[in-house]
């Protein structure tokens, strides 16, 4: 029974936003400025209905930088297991990472998050035309575990154009 109820709730929910706009039209029909109020109203809650997430993606943010490389699942265990929301803040500041000095990768199913220092490193050895074995033998003793890791973020650096830029000093 409660099961049946829930269901109907998203439901509802997931086309609020046309019921809305039929109760301010027919609303509008009547009183002309209660469906103004109405709407208003309607503006304020869907503007602030975003200010959650938006806090949690900072939340986010500013534990990643609080370690030189974590994964996703760490990430999941520090935010009391909200696993999809996590993934998707990942997911999302992976897309835009362009002007980014931190990197956030895609490897094996995993999101794994590296600080700017580790970026840094990377970029200096790189471009001193060190091949992806001796990046890795040098960068496992900052946490790198693997060579695929050397090589998503290789990857992920020329996807988004950023290996051809100096490293800063």
């Amino acid at each position: 029974m409660v099961k049946k109820y829930v269901i109907f709730l998203k439901r509802i929910w997931r086309s609020w936003f046309i019921i809305l706009v039929i109760i301010i039209i027919i609303l509008a029909f009547y009183n002309l400025i209660a469906a103004i109020i109405l709407t208003g109203i309607t503006l304020l809650l869907f503007l602030l209905s975003y200010i959650p997430s938006f806090f949690f993606k900072n939340r986010v943010l500013r534990f990643l930088k609080n370690y030189y490389r974590i994964k996703d699942d760490d990430v999941i265990k520090h935010f009391s297991n909200k696993k999809d929301k996590v993934k998707k803040v990942l997911f999302d500041l992976a897309q835009d990472q362009t002007k980014k000095d931190w990197l956030i990768v895609f490897v094996n199913n995993h999101y794994i998050y590296f600080h700017k220092d580790i970026i840094k490193k990377y970029k200096t050895l790189y471009q001193k035309g060190y091949g992806e074995k001796k990046i890795f033998d040098l960068l496992q003793k900052i946490d790198i575990e693997t060579r695929a890791e050397i090589k998503a973020i290789k990857t992920t650096l020329e996807a988004h154009d950023r290996l051809t830029e100096e490293p800063e000093k």
